[in-house]
Parts: C-alpha cells; structure tokens; sequence
C-alpha cells in the first residue's frame, strides 16, 4: 500500500483541466492508498463549512467518499487558501485536520508536514495577513455570509492577486529556506519534511533526512509517494 501526498491544486471549476486531472488521478487510485495526505490550497478558497454546499466542489468531495469507503485515510494540512475545515472535513467526513502542519507516523517514521506557507520567517507581511485571516472575526464572518458571497469575494481577490503576479516569474521553492526549516525538525527525529506552497518540486535527500516541496497540481502535476520504506517525486501525465 502506498501513501501519496498532493498540495495546491487551487480547484475552481470542474471543467478545468487540472480539476478533471485530478478527479482521473484520485479514482485510480482507489483501494490502492494507505492514507491519501492534502498539504493544503486543494481549493481556491474554502473557509468554514459553507462550501460543502457549492456545486463546483461536489465532485471532488464524492471522490474522496469514494477513497474513503475503498480503505483511504484522508489527513488535510490546512494551507493559505483552505482553512477552518474541521467542521466538514473533520466533523462530516472524519478526516484528520491539522490546522499548523505536524508530525505524523508512517512505518514507525516520524514524518513532518506542512503547507510551507510559514517556511519563512522574514515574510511579516504575510504573517500579519495570515493572523487577520484566521481571527475571530473572519470565522464568524464565515459563519454569517452565504458561501456564495464568501466565494464572490474569493473571486475578487484571486482576480487582484493574479494581476499583481503577472509578468513574475513562478514561485519557486526557497531551497535555503526550506532547510533551514527543516534542520531543527530533523534534529528532533523527523527523518522526512514535506511541504506544499512552492508551485515548483524539490526533491533532495540530506544527510539529516529526506526534505520534500510537492509542488503544484496546476501546470507540475507533480505529487509525492510513499511506498516500501521510501519517498519518491512523481508527475501525473494523465
């Protein structure tokens, strides 16, 4: 059985190719995952339990049922884009919600993982902006607003955000950073580290640990596996 670990899938439509790629990728899977692991950003924006009823993410969330009922633990890493999931993810479909990242054990291993949005510490920028989002005021505001507003006002910030970035080069996982993150985890027994929010993989065996960034599932495609005592970088062709 195999273990397989997916970050920033960013999903909007069913109808996108990366949506479908996914749903192709997931459902071959079935019977065949030990634990399915989700290091955040699978979605463009889900807050609260409100987006549980919006159509463009039913299809996903009958996949993973579907993985479920086949013998798949799900373990959700919440990220930047996907946060406050407990109360569906946890509560109605019985996955395991790790809000910060955290260890994990696979195989007696103690494995430590992340949406790597927190790697580094010289952005208080997004620091302060990840403290606003996940305050008080912003969950009761996900309790109030219907799902269709909330999405209405994802929309508009993806927009603003994708306008800022054109013409930039793509994120690239901060190869100095990451270890510098992960030194101090493997210090304390960790023997593999794995992150998302890097849009771009990076695979490299240190002699402290196996260090991991997924990349993306929105142009890389690329996805980690765990499988006879080892890690391993994979992209999906389809």
């Amino acid at each position: 059985m195999r273990d397989l670990f997916i970050a920033d899938a960013h999903l909007r439509n069913p109808q996108d190719e990366n949506y479908r790629k996914l749903l192709e990728f997931l459902s071959q899977q079935a019977g065949g995952i030990r634990t399915l692991y989700l290091l955040g950003d699978i979605f463009q924006f889900w807050i609260g339990s409100g987006f549980a009823t919006f159509a463009p993410y039913q299809p996903l969330l009958q996949t993973l049922q579907e993985l479920q009922k086949s013998g798949t633990a799900i373990v959700y890493i919440e990220g930047n884009h996907d946060f406050y999931l407990t109360p569906y993810f946890g509560e109605i479909m019985g996955c395991h919600i790790l809000p910060n990242g955290g260890e994990v054990t696979i195989d007696n291993h103690k494995i430590f993982l992340a949406h790597g949005d927190l790697v580094d510490p010289d952005d208080t920028g997004y620091r302060k902006l990840r403290r606003l989002l996940r305050s008080g005021f912003v969950r009761l505001l996900a309790k109030v607003l219907s799902a269709q507003t909330m999405w209405s006002i994802s929309e508009w910030g993806s927009n603003k955000s994708a306008e800022q970035r054109s013409g930039k080069e793509a994120r690239t996982a901060p190869r100095e950073k990451l270890l510098a993150h992960a030194r101090p985890l493997f210090q304390n027994g960790c023997t593999a580290v794995i992150t998302g929010h890097f849009h771009n993989p990076l695979f490299e065996q240190t002699e402290m640990g196996t260090l991991i960034a997924i990349g993306d599932w929105i142009n890389q495609y690329s996805y980690a596996v765990y499988e006879n005592g080892e890690f391993r970088l994979e992209t999906y062709r389809g």
